[in-house]
């Protein structure tokens, strides 16, 4: 059932997708058929398509151990397989973070294991993405369900190594051991996770059209790998927060809030959903009780839980995925309404999935809708252009030849200081070059990495809390302040560009413009959520317990990949500006210039043959209806962008209504 309600609405996401890749391989025909095409336009629309093509729907489940959320993952997306596909036995819990997709490029089932001992190197989870020859790889037999099953148990193995060894990779912390609190006594050897990532691609059909989830294991986990709070958390589009109705909010479960799942889920410019399942609700069940009392129970549980998150009640779904999944399986309806899953699943699709195509859409604006809007103009400028030389033609009308003479006169003169002007306009050019070059070399990833030396020796032997704040403050100060230079930059050539604009417009009439805008602002606030997420976790449990040098390295390394991934997107950001912000009116230009001479050649041949002066009209004529209908197309091309998600009819189940 959960698949027919999210997998409608993912595959009207995937539909939109495909709509808009067609809209963009036309568009870039289009222009390609009306000699428009630059080459930074072209690179937008190809880098666009791919982005459109490596799209992904990531949905995060996070939770301490034994809250049922693999069963939650299982009870939603995978029941049609009649068992239990990811491993959530008694006992058997997530130990290692894991991510389930599907690989289309590949196009192979597998899991991937990424081994424990390469908590050792100071290289983050994104980097080791890019080196398959570290990770483990199995080979994921689809049609056989016991071979399958058996190989997904390698996710949650453990294996015994010696106290020094576990203290090396950072996964021992004497203060968090309750044997030690209680004996004084450290044990010999420590129970640890086999792997430290895993990743399964797997052909569910939901998978395939691009979800991703995101499976993470305990408090511990999450502070021991900094990359998923930093980094993978905020990317996904909603984080599902699992606690347990039979034990409430647990300090534990309290912390993990506190300082990895809210910050996270909240520090991007585009809202992510925050949710919380409150799972295990049939714990609450009670046969000696009447439905009433069982529903006033399971309300005031979830109450409390918001109050103590201090999150609204409806972010808060009780529900029971022991039950919703048995209900799938074997298709008990009233089960299923009893287990409350269809309104967690309701909400994903209703609300998650609407959201992700706004944030793509918004994407795909910024990135095509400013380019279609340029030519836009472009053809609205023909369009007046060419009605103005209809009217000015059939003013010709039964003239004399004095009259196109001095017609013929002031286009010359007009031409000509409309050139000198070009030629102030390549001095302008030059100038904006060189303060593009200032704006750039500021922003380049050469700069930023100096400073991430600098701060990396500021640090060396002082990888402690106190060490980390001190680090932290001087790096993103010297961040700020390559902020600060590229706004003051980015500044004065607003000025200049807007200036050169004015110019145009003023003295020889073309159109007004108003330039593209670059601003900083938004890379500022990414980094200054990253300082605040820097601080959060200087001050959570992980590091105010103990001087845990390891982890505190491993987290600067994180900080430093995502830190280092803002500038790169200002950077990029910024040159594609530079490339562009001039591109409608140098067109602007060439179109005018071409008129005047079109308009010159006309006049003389009016002049000499007063037949020319119809078919010059006719042909005009002609021109303004073909761009009137190419104005049409590209207004049509830009109108598949606005189109709202479909929704999935009003087919849904009974039960989705009841409850």
């Amino acid at each position: 059932m959960s698949e027919d309600r999210f997998g409608k609405r993912l595959a009207a996401y995937d539909a939109w997708k495909s709509d808009v890749l067609a809209t963009l391989v036309e568009f870039q025909q289009w222009l390609d058929d009306h000699e428009l095409d630059e080459g930074e336009s072209t690179l937008r629309i190809c880098e666009t398509m791919d982005a459109l093509r490596r799209d992904r729907i990531n949905l995060a489940f996070v939770a301490e151990f034994s809250r049922g959320k693999t069963e939650l993952i299982n009870a939603i997306f995978f029941a049609n397989y009649g068992r239990r596909l990811l491993p959530s036995d008694a006992g058997r819990t997530t130990m290692c973070p894991s991510e389930l997709f599907y690989d289309r490029e590949a196009d192979q089932s597998y899991l991937r294991l990424l081994p424990i001992e390469t908590r050792r190197e100071d290289k983050s989870l994104a980097e080791y993405r890019q080196e398959p020859v570290h990770w483990v790889k199995m080979p994921l037999e689809v049609d056989d369900p016991e071979q399958m099953a058996e190989t997904l148990r390698e996710v949650v193995r453990t294996k015994q190594v010696p106290l020094a060894v576990a203290r090396a990779l950072g996964l021992y912390d004497e203060n968090q051991d309750p044997q030690f609190k209680k004996t004084g006594q450290h044990p010999q050897m420590v129970e640890i996770p086999m792997w430290r990532h895993a990743m399964i691609s797997f052909p569910h059909p939901l998978l395939k059209r691009g979800l991703v989830i995101l499976d993470t294991p305990g408090l511990n986990a999450l502070g021991n790998e900094p990359e998923l709070t930093v980094g993978m958390l905020p990317s996904a589009q909603a984080v599902l927060f699992v606690l347990a109705a039979d034990t409430g909010v647990t300090r534990s479960d309290l912390e993990m809030w506190e300082h990895h799942v809210h910050g996270a889920a909240n520090q991007q410019t585009h809202k992510r959903h925050l949710l919380i399942a409150l799972n295990k609700i049939d714990t609450l069940w009670d046969d000696l009780k009447d439905d009433a009392s069982v529903e006033a129970s399971i309300e005031s549980q979830a109450g409390k839980v918001a109050e103590m998150l201090h999150v609204s009640r409806e972010q808060v779904f009780p529900v029971s995925a022991q039950k919703g999944l048995v209900a799938k399986v074997r298709d008990d309806d009233a089960l299923l309404g009893r287990s409350r899953l269809p309104r967690l699943e309701r909400f994903l699709s209703e609300q998650v999935m609407p959201n992700k195509l706004n944030v793509l859409r918004d994407h795909i604006i910024q990135n095509i809708g400013g380019l279609q809007n340029e030519f836009e103009r472009v053809l609205e400028n023909r369009l007046g252009q060419t009605q103005r030389e209809l009217e000015n033609l059939r003013s010709l009308r039964g003239k004399n030849a004095d009259v196109i003479q001095h017609l013929m006169q002031k286009s010359r003169e007009e031409q000509a200081a409309y050139l000198r002007n070009v030629e102030s306009f390549q001095s302008s050019r030059r100038v904006l070059a060189s303060q593009a070059r200032t704006m750039l070399d500021a922003l380049s990833l050469e700069a930023f990495d100096r400073l991430i030396e600098q701060t990396r020796k500021d640090m060396t032997g002082a990888w402690t809390t106190a060490g980390l704040k001190r680090g932290m403050q001087t790096f993103f100060e010297g961040a700020k302040d390559t902020m600060d230079q590229v706004s003051q930059a980015a500044d004065e050539t607003r000025q200049l560009i807007r200036a050169t604009y004015r110019k145009f417009h003023e003295e020889h009439g073309l159109p007004a413009i108003t330039p593209k805008v670059f601003s900083v602002d938004s890379y500022n606030m990414d980094l200054h959520q990253l300082a605040q997420d820097a601080e959060m976790f200087r001050n959570s449990p992980i590091t105010t317990m103990t001087e845990q040098s390891f982890v505190i390295r491993k987290f600067f390394i994180s900080l430093v990949a995502q830190a280092r991934s803002i500038f790169f997107r200002a950077n990029q950001d910024a040159d594609a500006w530079l490339k562009e912000v001039m591109n409608p009116l140098v067109q602007q230009i060439k179109d005018h210039k071409r008129v005047m001479e079109k308009r010159l050649d006309t006049l003389r041949r009016i002049n000499e043959s007063r037949d020319t002066l119809e078919s010059k009209i006719a042909e005009l004529e002609a021109q303004r209806k073909a761009v009137a209908e190419d104005l049409a197309r590209i207004r049509q091309l830009r109108e598949v962008l606005s189109r709202p998600l479909p929704g999935n009819g009003s087919a849904d189940s009974d039960i989705a209504e009841a409850v």
